[in-house]
C-alpha cells in the first residue's frame, strides 16, 4: 500500500482500511504463536500500513480544523 494510494480514500474507507487491518495483524499474531505462519515480513508490512492509515487519517482530521 502507497501513501498516494491511502491519500486519496475518504475517511470513512479509511476507518474501514484501519480495522480490516487490525484484524489482519491479530490473525497474524495468532499464525507466528502457533507457528503456523510462513510469511514472517507480512507482519512488518501490516504493521507500516497501520500507521500510515493513521497518519493520514490525523492529518486529515488536523486540516478539517484548520
Amino acid at each position: 500500500m502507497k501513501a498516494q494510494d491511502v491519500r486519496a480514500k475518504s475517511v470513512d474507507q479509511l476507518k474501514d482500511e484501519l480495522v480490516k487491518l487490525k484484524k489482519e495483524q491479530f490473525n497474524l499474531r495468532f499464525q507466528t504463536a502457533t507457528g503456523q505462519l510462513e510469511k514472517t515480513a507480512r507482519v512488518k508490512e501490516v504493521r507500516r500500513d497501520i500507521a500510515r492509515v493513521k497518519t493520514i487519517l490525523r492529518e486529515k482530521a488536523e486540516a478539517g480544523q484548520a
